[in-house]
This record gives structure tokens, C-alpha cells and sequence, in this order.
């Protein structure tokens, strides 16, 4: 049998409370849709950027700006904080988020580096300048250190073993001309791939055969003056071989392959080389340890060594890996080259 109470209870609200349920309802879709707006408003402006600085910074680094502050804003977002402008606290919360995540301090300073060029572009008061974020920095590298783990070298001795484990398949003989060519040329790896197929010139030279490439534009020729660089005859034969695989009108040099084995239009992306470098490092039998070091700069860095190794002073390796600081080549140098399992 139901009461008075049963009868109150399923009875409409007051109109007191209804409207008090009604403000209160309103206040947080409001909150809600300040929210979002200041979601929208910094995407927005993360992408009116993008466009702003497109050919004024590098390729890479723009794709570093963008990931790096979208991660920021998603961070800002899930805390009801608005990313641009961003307040210092919210900057101090995401680095030790950062911290905690496992990223390497150098991936955190380059993150804080994009918040702080996003706001400047903007005009925006740059948040990484406050003492508090300053000090969180100083934290993270107190717990991570400042260490930057260099690419691992591929020397001539292991660069034979990787060519070895290559086929005579249309992959194969790509994958052939792109490490000899990457190191002969001492090519990073944004530069590699933007190698064009008209840029290629035969030489001869005392009845030898050999091929020179026009390096258009690299991080220290921001003008875009050129540069020539020199392959060794079994680079040339490498690439001569791959060249006449590539159809009429193809642009670029160093180009993807599909699974059925069909040359792509486009220029390989820079992210696969390291991955190439990988997958034919494991075809050579390599210690897995020692592929995990093998990146899209091994050949560049192992390149350098031999020449060092060889007796080339340091001008003449700046001159050929086109760096402009020594502090940065001596720290290449000083990298101790892959060895092979059997070599140990």
C-alpha cells in the first residue's frame, strides 16, 4: 500500500526548483560550449599558423609545430584550459606529463620550443619564459637528463652486409641505390628523398664512368644555391641500374614501392628511409639491439666515421656532411660504429 510519501516524492518539482535546475543545466552548457569554442579557436589558429610559416621553416619542423601543439591542445582540453594563449600552469602540467609519459628530454624540449614559436608567431605572451616553467624544466632534466641518444652508425664494413642481404627483385635493387647513394652523399634524410631524377649527371673521367647529383636546397642552404655531390662508381652503377626502372616523367629519385611491386609517382617520405634501413638490417642477421639504433641518419653518421677513419680533417667532413657546428659533427664522430654480431 503506497503512503503520502510515495505520492510526493513522484509529484512534479516546484517551480522554485525547476528553475534552479534550469540555471543550472544552462551554466554548464555554457561551460560546455566555452569549451569547445576554445578548442576550436586554438585549432584554428594551430592551423591559420601552419599555413603562415609554410616555406619559411622546414618541412620537419613544421610537422614537429603540428603535432607537438596538437598534443598541447588535447592536453589544455581535458583540463578545461585554454592552449592559446596558454597560462604557465597549464604549460608546467604538461611537462611533467611529458615527464611522466617516457618521452626523452630532448623530445620535450623540442615541444616546448614549438609552444613557444606558436605563441610568438601569434603575438601571443610567451608562457615557457615563466620561472615556474623554468624550474619544471629544470626538474626534467634533473630525472631524464640531457642526453641525446645519436643515431647509430652504418660503416662501410656493415653497409656490405646490408647490400648482401638485399635480392635483384625491383626493392632490391631500390633499396641498392638508396644506401649508396645516402652514403656516398652524406645526405640527411629529408634531403635524400628530395633528390629529382633530372638532377642526375653522367660524368667520365679517365675512361671511368661516374654520376653527380644536384642537392637543390638542405637545412644550411636555405637559399637554395646547390650543391653537387659526387658518387663512386658502384654508387653510379647502383643508380643507373634503378634509374632505368622508373617510368617517363618520374620526378623523384628515391621512390615507394607497393606491395605489387609498382613505383610510386611520390617521393618516398622521409619516415620510411629509417624503416628501409631496419628491415634490410634484419635480412643481414644484426643483433635487434642494435637495429633498434639504426636511424634515417646511420648512413650519414657512418659515412663520417670512415672519413675520419681514413685520415680527412675536419673541414674537409664538414664540407662533405654540409655542417655548419663542430660541436655537432663531434658528437657523430664520437659514436662508436655498428658492428655485426660475428665481429664482436
Amino acid at each position: 500500500m503506497l503512503i503520502n510519501q510515495d505520492f510526493a516524492q513522484s509529484e512534479p518539482k516546484s517551480p522554485v526548483k525547476r528553475r534552479l535546475e534550469l540555471v543550472g543545466n544552462t551554466n554548464r552548457s555554457a561551460d560546455k560550449e566555452n569549451e569547445l569554442s576554445d578548442f576550436n579557436r586554438a585549432t584554428k589558429l594551430l592551423q591559420e599558423t601552419i599555413v603562415k610559416i609554410e616555406g619559411a621553416y622546414a618541412p620537419s619542423t613544421i610537422r614537429a609545430y603540428r603535432a607537438d601543439f596538437n598534443d598541447f591542445i588535447n592536453f589544455c582540453h581535458g583540463r578545461n584550459a585554454n592552449a592559446l594563449p596558454a597560462e604557465p600552469h597549464s604549460v608546467v602540467e604538461y611537462i611533467s606529463k611529458l615527464t611522466e609519459s617516457g618521452r626523452s628530454s630532448a623530445s620535450i624540449r623540442r615541444a616546448l620550443c614549438g609552444l613557444s614559436a606558436i605563441h610568438k608567431l601569434n603575438r601571443f605572451v610567451d608562457p615557457t619564459k615563466d620561472p615556474d616553467v623554468a624550474l619544471e624544466m629544470r626538474r626534467m632534466h634533473r630525472k631524464l637528463g640531457r642526453f641525446c641518444s645519436q643515431a647509430g652508425s652504418i660503416n662501410a664494413d656493415i653497409l656490405d652486409k646490408l647490400l648482401l642481404a638485399t635480392d635483384d627483385s625491383i626493392r632490391g635493387i631500390r633499396d641498392r641505390a638508396l644506401m649508396l647513394v645516402a652514403y656516398d652523399t652524406l645526405c640527411r634524410r629529408s634531403e635524400l628523398v628530395s633528390l629529382q631524377v633530372k638532377d642526375v649527371k653522367n660524368n667520365i673521367k679517365n675512361g671511368v664512368e661516374t654520376s653527380s647529383i644536384l642537392l637543390r636546397k638542405s637545412k644550411t642552404d636555405q637559399d637554395s644555391t646547390g650543391k653537387w655531390l659526387h658518387l663512386t662508381q658502384r654508387a653510379h652503377l647502383a643508380l643507373i641500374e634503378w634509374m632505368k626502372r622508373l617510368t617517363e616523367g618520374q620526378k623523384y629519385l628515391i621512390v615507394g614501392i607497393d606491395r605489387g611491386g609498382r613505383i610510386a609517382r611520390s617521393s618516398l617520405g622521409s619516415g620510411q628511409v629509417n624503416r628501409i634501413y631496419k628491415r634490410i638490417a634484419r635480412n643481414a642477421g644484426l643483433d635487434e639491439l642494435i637495429i633498434e639504433g639504426i636511424s634515417g641518419h646511420s648512413m650519414r653518421v657512418g659515412a663520417a666515421q670512415d672519413l675520419l677513419n681514413s685520415g680527412a680533417s675536419m673541414p674537409i667532413i664538414m664540407q662533405r656532411g654540409r655542417w655548419s657546428k663542430i660541436d655537432t659533427v663531434m658528437r657523430y664522430l664520437g659514436n662508436p660504429p655498428i658492428k655485426h654480431r660475428s665481429q664482436k
